[in-house]
């Protein structure tokens, strides 16, 4: 076969098809580790000077700084700063229906909105895949009602719940019309549905309340062009086929840490979705040495790369405790084996 460009070799893959190698990229490159591999570089720099196949952006919202920690996005939530590639929400700005009623979340089309995006696609459109960071049913609502509010929620105020998706839904559709005319390749969403031991909440509850939500986001991401990864993190076998359903391209991380089988997703489910993943970052690739980690990416080869469909990568991403020999080790035998 013929070398393919990067986006090329990511678009096939999404496809569910073969391509001349295994692609890879990651969610996060925590900058501790960056900064051992190459010094100085930014994740753009890093993206193109590493080959990888994807570079990823997303809307661009302001932020408003409360004090040197925290500041306040533009949905109204409060965040704290942390040493970490991610802030942590403190504050959430809904607690009731009326206060939903009385809240606008952020215009899709406000200028400035993806000054990011533009400046990637105008660099790299292509040469690399350029994927966005949207949302689909869950992580909107949880930010905006706290996780523990959304989940009590799920119990006791299901038409908070609903209008919440309904809202979580409308937005990210507009974002995907935005990001699909700049020139965007594909979007990957971020809702995580589960822990290490199953949903969190009962397949009824999210036939119920997210299933047909998630099957209208995905379905108006696909009509705009876009090839759609769908990330959840955690035990989602008493959801897969709903997620299937929904009609994404490709799934994320099949977690190992839940017990998530790549052989077995592969061979259940490989004729239907891509795979991404799923070198374990939580054991191997931060307490393993990098025999350990080749072993590993070896065995995710063998389990799930045959007939294409594979991107190999982290069982989520490269946070600040993974080592980054490990992380190398991983990229060299990505392109030395896949």
């Amino acid at each position: 076969m013929a070398e393919l460009t990067s986006v090329e070799r990511v678009m096939r893959v999404l496809r569910n098809e073969e391509p001349d190698r295994i692609p890879h990229f990651e969610w996060i490159i925590d900058h501790r580790v960056r900064e051992a591999i190459i010094p100085g570089c930014s994740m753009e720099e890093f993206t193109v000077r590493m080959g990888l196949d994807a570079i990823l952006t997303g809307p661009d919202f302001r932020k408003q700084q409360i004090d040197e920690q925290r500041y306040r996005n533009e949905w109204g939530v409060v965040s704290q700063y942390t040493a970490e590639e991610h802030s942590v929400p403190l504050e959430a700005p809904i607690q009731t229906l009326d206060d939903l009623e009385h809240y606008t979340p952020p215009d899709p089309h406000a200028p400035g909105r993806y000054a990011s995006l533009d400046r990637l696609v105008k660099k790299y459109k292509g040469k690399l895949a350029i994927g966005v960071h949207l949302n689909d049913v869950f992580s909107i609502p949880r930010y905006l009602i706290g996780y523990e509010g959304l989940l009590m929620a799920l119990a006791a105020d299901k038409e908070l719940v609903r209008k919440l998706v309904a809202m979580s839904v409308e937005v990210n559709m507009e974002m995907a019309r935005e990001v699909a005319r700049r020139g965007a390749d594909f979007v990957f969403t971020g809702d995580d549905y589960a822990s290490t031991t199953g949903p969190l909440m009962s397949p009824a509850t999210f036939r119920e309340l997210f299933a047909e939500p998630l099957k209208r986001v995905v379905t108006e991401f696909k009509q705009q062009g876009l090839a759609v990864i769908k990330h959840t993190d955690g035990n989602i076998m008493a959801l897969v086929d709903m997620i299937l359903d929904s009609g994404i391209d490709c799934l994320d991380p099949i977690d190992p840490v839940a017990g998530m089988d790549i052989e077995r997703m592969k061979r259940d489910y490989g004729g239907r979705v891509a795979l991404k993943g799923n070198v374990d970052c939580a054991h191997t690739l931060t307490f393993g040495n990098e025999e350990d980690t080749v072993r590993e990416t070896k065995e995710v080869i063998r389990k799930a790369a045959h007939g294409g469909g594979l991107i190999l990568s982290s069982s989520n991403s490269i946070h600040s405790s993974v080592k980054p020999g490990n992380y190398l080790a991983m990229w060299n035998a990505i392109r030395m084996y896949g």
